[in-house]
């Protein structure tokens, strides 16, 4: 019984210490959602989160994975550096946008180094709201798997600038209350107080 529970703390530990360095890690390497990532990135969040788990139940040796652990994170991180400062490693590790669709023709070798067959580019077409091809100007995939359109003159949405209207500029709303508290930091920033937001509330 001492043993099971000695082990089982010994894996609450390991555990709670992967959970903190895989934070850490991802705070390090930025926040990011599954969709602006790139192949790079998804690779080495797996290859990061499998080394995580294992080191969760590493009993005998749990610096090892965590030290791997470190060595990606940092080596992403570094990478993440160089294609921020150097086009070409940019291009080199994330790609560039691939020209599926312009001016009515569709390229074929393009789709092919996309693996993506016609179907499926129909299929990202009807979600960004085209249903007919004579609608879309350019069609490119990103080095991020999303398929972005730019419409046809004649197709996009009209724009205040298109009417010669000048429309009042819409701020961000700043809340004032949040979970049934004041906040004074967010009331100093819209130029109220305290007694302001009291009158609001009696009103």
């Amino acid at each position: 019984m001492e043993d099971i529970l000695q082990q089982g703390g010994q894996i609450t530990l390991t555990a709670l210490g992967s959970l903190a360095a895989l934070f850490l890690l991802t705070k390090l390497s930025g926040n990011k959602q599954v969709s602006q990532m790139n192949l790079f990135d998804y690779v080495m969040g797996i290859t990061i989160g499998s080394i995580a788990a294992e080191m969760a139940s590493e009993l005998e040796s749990p610096l090892r994975p965590l030290w791997a652990m470190v060595v990606y994170g940092l080596t992403a991180w570094g990478i993440a550096l160089l294609t921020n400062r150097s086009i070409r490693v940019r291009r080199f590790i994330t790609g560039k946008p691939l020209i599926l669709m312009d001016g009515g023709t569709l390229y074929r070798k393009n789709l092919k180094i996309a693996k993506m067959d016609l179907s499926e580019f129909l299929m990202y077409c009807r979600i960004g709201g085209y249903f007919d091809l004579s609608q879309i100007q350019t069609a490119l995939l990103e080095h991020n798997g999303t398929v972005t359109f730019l419409p046809v003159e004649l197709q996009r949405p009209a724009t205040p600038a298109d009417l010669s209207l000048q429309p009042d500029q819409t701020l961000l709303q700043t809340p004032v209350i949040l979970d049934g508290e004041a906040l004074p930091g967010n009331l100093q920033r819209v130029g109220k107080d305290m007694t302001w937001l009291m009158r609001q509330l009696q009103s």
